[in-house]
């Protein structure tokens, strides 16, 4: 049995997901609350594994409220707004879920909780390969894994995510984006970048004496730092 916590001030909203959940046997519904305060006491008091969080409520918000929870506590965020920016990094949410509701979306959502990161990675504290990112491209908002992004670049006070469905960006820093990512997965390719280790398809001499260029699979070239080509020689086992 999982035990489930459903945060909304909505009673239809919360009638709605009990409705689905219904479905679910797997799926125990310890409580419910309206706020963000009620829900931190029954996080106090009750044995919770999983919170379905609506984002926008009065006083406390979801985002604010997860910030807050347990990195092994799973939450599902539940919004009625597809273009809601996140600092998904700053974050580890199961899914985001957008209201109405769609059952087999919700199902989906479900069977992915038994994916569980390895030890090392939950260790760490690094996102897992199937952490999901609401991104916005153009006008619509998706949710992308982080096993399909190849890079992160610096922008500014951004950072750009590049993935098979186009550029988008986050509001993090490259450097707080980092520290989420698994080092066997991804490379710090410079103080601009950071790249997906197997997306990258050659390696040649950089543009600058000591550097190298990363020729990825996607037809896209970044350049290696001096000081970081010791870093990739060592990953590839001394190349």
């Amino acid at each position: 049995m999982i035990n489930t916590l459903i945060v909304d001030d909505e009673r239809l909203a919360r009638a709605e997901l009990k409705r689905l959940l219904s479905a679910h046997p797997q799926i125990h519904i310890l409580a419910e609350a309206t706020n963000a305060d009620e829900a931190k006491t029954f996080l106090a008091e009750l044995n919770i594994d999983l919170v379905f969080l609506d984002i926008q409520m009065p006083g406390t918000s979801g985002l604010e409220l997860a910030a807050t929870l347990k990195p092994e506590l799973q939450f599902v965020f539940c919004t009625a707004f597809d273009s809601y920016a996140l600092d998904a990094f700053a974050l580890n949410a199961l899914d985001y879920l957008v209201k109405p509701l769609d059952p087999e979306r919700l199902r989906k959502t479900l069977e992915r909780l038994a994916e569980k990161p390895n030890n090392k990675t939950q260790t760490a504290n690094y996102l897992p390969e199937s952490h999901g990112l609401l991104l916005k491209f153009g006008e619509t908002s998706r949710i992308v894994r982080l096993s399909d992004i190849s890079r992160f670049e610096s922008v500014g006070n951004h950072s750009a995510v590049y993935t098979p469905y186009g550029k988008s960006f986050l509001l993090s820093s490259l450097s707080k984006i980092e520290l989420r990512l698994d080092p066997q997965q991804f490379f710090k390719a410079s103080r601009a970048d950071i790249i997906r280790v197997s997306a990258i398809k050659e390696l040649e001499p950089g543009l600058s004496a000591g550097s190298m260029l990363a020729l990825m699979h996607n037809g896209e070239e970044v350049e290696v730092s001096r000081r970081q080509v010791q870093v990739l020689r060592q990953l590839f086992g001394g190349i």
